[in-house]
């Protein structure tokens, strides 16, 4: 059979990312974090470890809300072991690691979803391609960590699920997923590199996880004792509150990152 394109309602994305009955759904993924340098071999800087767990609210006209809460841990290379501390390759500086904890990351889904059907899977691909300017660019104390003006990077994502699944009408989610998550972006700021020519590769897979004694033992350790906030997604769409990124949530906890804090740093649930 040839493979074909076909244009999916928003609710089979929806049934795909998340659940049509409101209940909330989790991807987990694994993979590992590169340097790319002009002239420089690549460094393998870090495993990583993340999480997201969402929620789409159904809306009218065949829109959802999507609401979620994201965590990526930064690993060590070699161990896979959790780093709360980490040495600059480039100006041997020991600088304190900021896991990724976006609270919240929301959005709308409607309209049609395009898809790749290949006889038996069905892959679902976005390339998304961000421009806008940096949070942290215009103040002085981010000069050493952040100082572009922009901030650009590229994302992209495949989703790739049975067929039959996907068109079965009873189903209100599909579990079987394997998630594909490449990024091309700048130093984090925590990192500490400046200006320093080059980017970061990101190479990931995943698939969703239905039962929290599945996860990994690293986030359900994190999540019971540290932040349980990040346990569940939003009951509704956060609508007071922006996305969290790792640009915004270093602005908003500089002081704690100085201070040699130990991230993510809890948080009290908002909802």
């Amino acid at each position: 059979m040839v493979a074909s394109i076909r244009e999916f309602d928003a609710r089979d994305w929806v049934k795909v990312r998340n659940s049509l009955d409101g209940e909330q759904a989790v991807l987990i993924w694994t993979g590992a974090i590169y340097s790319f340098i002009p002239e420089e071999k690549k460094k393998k800087l870090f495993n990583i470890l993340g999480m997201s767990v969402s929620r789409c609210i159904a809306r009218d006209n065949n829109s959802w809300d999507f609401t979620s809460r994201e965590l990526t841990y930064y690993l060590d290379p070699n161990t896979s072991e959790i780093l709360h501390q980490w040495r600059n390759p480039w100006t041997d500086e020991v600088l304190t690691v900021m896991h990724v904890a976006n609270n919240p990351v929301q959005g709308r889904f409607k309209g049609k979803f395009p898809a790749k059907v290949d006889g038996e899977v069905t892959t679902f691909a976005f390339d998304l391609f961000s421009h806008y300017p940096n949070p942290l660019g215009e103040d002085e104390r981010f000069v050493e960590y952040s100082p572009n003006p922009t901030y650009q990077s590229v994302e992209l994502f495949k989703l790739t699920v049975p067929t039959q699944d996907l068109l079965d009408p009873d189903r209100v989610s599909v579990s079987n997923i394997i998630l594909s998550w490449d990024r091309i972006g700048p130093w984090l700021p925590w990192m500490k590199v400046g200006s320093k020519n080059g980017q970061l590769i990101y190479s990931a897979s995943g698939s969703k996880i239905n039962h929290f004694s599945d996860w990994p033992q690293l986030l359900q350790d994190e999540v019971n004792y540290r932040i349980p906030l990040f346990k569940e997604a939003p009951k509704s769409l956060l609508e007071d509150r922006e996305d969290m990124t790792s640009w915004t949530y270093f602005k908003k906890y500089f002081d704690a990152y100085l201070a040699g804090e130990r991230f993510p740093l809890p948080e009290i649930d908002e909802d």
